[in-house]
């Protein structure tokens, strides 16, 4: 009858081993080591070998790599220079800050009048810059004061709402203006910067 390895329990001795990079794994004690690996000194059964690693491996990132990053964490590099024959490349806050911009009224599951006013009621709205790469959408809390919903007729679906309201992009509290026309729920809008309030 014959044994087959599975059957019977792994009664090999192992040996720890560590490569240059400070990785670790085991290795059958009778065999020689792998090439660029040497003895981390702890042998055993398997078991005992693998809790062994799980204790002292507590880093996964190969030496070269947290050398390196050690390296950038002192010494981060500098921010990439401006090249002087190319103008600086504008935030996306600046560039929606500068003129007006089509926009529309970002609806789910459907963009209709009917979901807008439910919208405008919860003043919450979503406006999408849509001649930005992927169509910027923001989340826009109303300032019901600086609205003025008196030029649109949400029955007939015509006529324009302005909407103002604040929220904060890309770490900049600012305020989106709009102005959307019912018919189409869409229309020009653009952003403000608010100057950080003293003492926020």
């Amino acid at each position: 009858m014959s044994w087959n390895d599975s059957d019977k329990e792994d009664t090999t001795i192992y040996k720890v081993v560590v490569n240059n990079e400070e990785q670790y794994s085991i290795w059958p004690e009778y065999k020689e080591n792998p090439l660029g690996w040497k003895d981390d000194g702890k042998v055993g059964p398997k078991a005992e070998c693998l809790a062994y690693i799980k204790e002292v491996w507590t880093d996964m990132r190969p030496l070269s790599l947290r050398k390196k990053m050690g390296e950038m964490a002192k010494n981060p590099p500098p921010p990439p220079q401006p090249d002087p024959g190319r103008p600086r490349e504008k935030s996306l806050v600046e560039k929606l800050s500068e003129g007006e911009h089509p926009v529309e009224v970002g609806l789910r599951p459907e963009r209709t009048v009917e979901l807008f006013k439910n919208a405008l009621d919860r003043d919450y709205v979503h406006i999408r810059f849509t001649d930005t790469k992927g169509g910027t959408e923001l989340g826009v809390r109303l300032e019901r004061d600086a609205c003025d919903f008196s030029q649109a007729d949400f029955e007939s679906g015509t006529g324009t709402v302005h909407l103002e309201g604040g929220l904060t992009l890309d770490y900049v509290k600012v305020r989106c203006i709009a102005d959307v026309d019912l018919a189409s729920l869409a229309g020009k809008g653009h952003l403000v910067m608010v100057e950080a309030q003293a003492g926020n």
